[in-house]
């Protein structure tokens, strides 16, 4: 699949977009993201010859003959020295069109080279440059791309996953109709069911410490904040469970009926259900209970 996305972008026509193709991510199992980028460059078609990312003494070059080492090293999965050359490309001709197109392409090699705040920081510099620049959706889309791909367990600190979101939902706001913005509402959902899976895993921790109260307003905050993710069923279960263990029945027996009303055919309902049933009681929703002001 590599291999034929690296002769798509070879055989690319000067100006014009190579659109996504998809690939296998490489962490948990979500899909497209560096193949979507790889297949997404304004590549040109132009001689190439060799780069070298070490320092050299300063020897002025034509444009387009950096350009072409820039984009050698790019090709031949060089990416370090690729985003260094297209660096030198804005460093020694700063005004040309050529620099506009390495500023972008030097985000992107940062990018395959796992740099991802080089590559924050290069797509940002080329939103403020260039704001208003055919391309700066994708700009965009490589910010929330680069903090996607260190989003980390659930266990652990969810910062990136936070980002992550932040800037996808920037690039839906100002581009609702790019292609970009598509894929992004996707990646969106996905981190949002992080997030959510975060706080249960908090909850369930102060429910196994007995913690009622802190558990509550965990599970609590997945139902306020993360509605339309997979962990809401699982949620209310445990609400159940933490209102009986409190003695708080008629909130118990509120969230069971929100449970099963919504979620009918789920393991959770079924537990749940049994859980009542062990304490002689029936699922009632409680139209005064907080949940009612969410479903």
């Amino acid at each position: 699949m590599i291999e034929r996305l690296r002769a798509d972008a070879r055989s690319a026509i000067v100006g014009e977009t190579v659109r996504p193709a998809r690939r296998d991510a490489k962490r948990n199992g979500w899909n497209g993201t560096r193949g979507r980028i790889a297949a997404s460059l304004l590549v040109l078609t132009l001689a190439v010859a060799g780069c070298t990312k070490k320092e050299a003494p300063y020897i002025e070059q034509p444009v387009d003959d950096l350009y072409n080492k820039a984009q050698d090293q790019l090709q031949q999965g060089n990416y370090a020295a690729a985003a260094s050359a297209f660096e030198e490309v804005d460093r020694q001709h700063p005004y040309s069109e050529w620099a506009t197109r390495a500023q972008l392409m030097s985000a992107y090699a940062y990018y395959e080279a796992n740099d991802y705040d080089a590559s924050v920081d290069a797509a940002q510099r080329y939103i403020d440059l260039h704001p208003g620049a055919p391309d700066v959706d994708y700009a965009y889309y490589l910010i929330g791309v680069d903090y996607y791909e260190r989003i980390s367990d659930v266990r652990r600190d969810q910062e990136m996953t936070q980002k992550a979101r932040d800037a996808f939902n920037e690039l839906i706001r100002r581009f609702p109709d790019s292609d970009y913005a598509r894929d992004a509402k996707l990646k969106v959902d996905l981190t949002e069911d992080h997030l959510a899976g975060k706080e249960m895993a908090i909850g369930r921790y102060y429910q196994d410490r007995g913690e009622y109260v802190a558990a509550i307003n965990r599970f609590r905050a997945v139902l306020e904040g993360y509605q339309t993710t997979t962990q809401v069923p699982e949620a209310l279960m445990r609400l159940v469970e933490c209102y009986l263990a409190l003695g708080v029945r008629n909130e118990a027996q509120n969230a069971a009926a929100v449970l099963g009303y919504n979620f009918p055919e789920t393991v959770w309902y079924e537990r749940a259900y049994s859980l009542l049933q062990g304490q002689n009681l029936e699922p009632k929703r409680d139209q005064g209970s907080w949940l009612s002001r969410i479903f």
